[in-house]
């Protein structure tokens, strides 16, 4: 059974994200898609809108047919571990033989050539993007100039012009790498992006909007979720109105707030140093800003610790590393590049069952449907994350934070 893998957040699901599971197929000739989903914190280092166990049964509603968790230590990072950690996860299912992404031109050759001269990353890129990080640029922008300027160097007139600095070809770029020193067997594909592009914040098509639109459309709406009906799946739409229902979503940043100021005012600076992304004397930037707050609101401290050098998204994962309790020391380069230890199952089709079953001789790590009996570090992370996350919810619900020990994988 010829087999694609996606990597996805759904955050929500939405029409431009079934036409990606649709054609994802079509121009891979899969029978089976496989979706890696981040789970409750994402890539911006942002919360889900509603839990991964949701967000898994949307996922399967609309096309996919096994949903296997991106976890967190992944997650919520920069685009290059956010990538390995996505391809590490499909290539120890040992049942992938595709790829596909969305990029802004689905020009597959021209990434696939960068990645290859990057692969072994040149000595004078990381010279180049050393000088660049040190003016001061955020890290996206000075790895896209160095990039640029390293390909211009050696005549690739086209690569130099290829717009390394749109969020979807970073990501594309990352997933050939990725690939690339994985060994994987596993073929890349992309397609172009259409009618909306990433993090656009406005609507202008009668049936696709982004992620980033509707979550604001939502806010806009004070939580009420029947404007998104012309923009998602009817399921979708009928999973989110039942999460509503039942306290546990759509969740934001501010439903964190409380636990997030309590973490950054009872710890000190040299404290809030030992989590990861906080770099660069961060802490005391951090600290600084608490004292002149008007309201304990997290878009509130955001804005006043945005400047050139720290984008919204940095600083969103530096504060989400400082809610969850991460440590450098728990996620060093060393750690992240030696892959996962194991899959972690959400949910699965029929379809997904037949996957499922030649995994247990195909994969080359245990296969999860639960947390009960692992004893991995990511692991442990993702447990801590489900509870935080469980802690946040409208409702309260103490017995929620163990869900990934008594929570079975979505089957439809």
């Amino acid at each position: 059974m010829r087999t694609v893998g996606i990597v996805v957040e759904y955050n929500p699901l939405h029409n431009g994200h079934l036409y990606h599971i649709q054609q994802s197929r079509k121009i891979t000739g899969a029978e089976a898609v496989v979706a890696v989903m981040s789970g409750h914190f994402l890539q911006r280092g942002e919360p889900a809108i509603a839990d991964k166990w949701a967000r898994a049964e949307m996922a399967l509603r609309a096309g996919c047919d096994l949903v296997l968790e991106l976890p967190v230590a992944y997650s919520a990072q920069p685009a290059q571990w956010f990538a390995h950690g996505a391809v590490a996860v499909l290539e120890a299912t040992g049942v992938v033989d595709a790829l596909c992404f969305g990029s802004e031109s689905g020009d597959l050759a021209t990434l696939a050539r960068i990645a290859d001269r990057l692969v072994r990353e040149p000595e004078a890129l990381k010279r180049r993007l050393a000088e660049l990080l040190k003016e001061g640029r955020p890290y996206p922008t000075a790895y896209a100039d160095a990039v640029r300027e390293l390909l211009a160097a050696e005549g690739d007139a086209a690569g130099a012009a290829f717009g390394l600095d749109q969020p979807n070809h970073t990501l594309g770029l990352h997933y050939l790498l990725a690939l690339r020193r994985l060994g994987s067997r596993i073929v890349p594909a992309s397609i172009r992006r259409e009618k909306s592009e990433y993090g656009q914040t406005s609507i202008t098509d009668q049936a696709i909007a982004s992620a980033t639109a509707l979550r604001k459309l939502i806010g806009e709406a004070d939580g009420a979720l029947d404007g998104l009906a012309p923009y998602v799946p009817a399921s979708t739409l009928e999973i989110l109105l039942r999460e509503a229902a039942a306290g546990r979503a759509p969740l934001t940043w501010e439903h964190f707030a409380r636990p997030l100021f309590h973490q950054l005012h009872a710890l000190s600076p040299e404290a809030l140093a030992a989590f990861a992304e906080v770099t660069e004397g961060l802490e005391h930037r951090i600290r600084a800003s608490l004292r002149g707050l008007a309201a304990w609101r997290v878009e509130a401290l955001l804005d006043a610790l945005k400047t050139k050098r720290y984008t919204r998204t940095k600083l969103q994962r530096t504060l989400l590393r400082t809610l969850l309790g991460h440590g450098k020391a728990e996620l060093t380069a060393e750690r992240l590049a030696d892959g996962v230890r194991y899959v972690r199952v959400l949910g699965f089709t029929e379809r997904g069952q037949g996957l499922l079953r030649r995994m247990k001789r195909a994969a080359s790590v245990p296969v999860l449907h639960s947390a009960a009996g692992g004893n991995w570090p990511f692991l442990d992370l993702d447990v801590r994350a489900s509870a935080v996350y469980a802690a946040a919810f409208p409702v309260p619900d103490p017995n929620a934070a163990w869900r990934d020990y008594t929570l079975p994988p979505v089957r439809i």
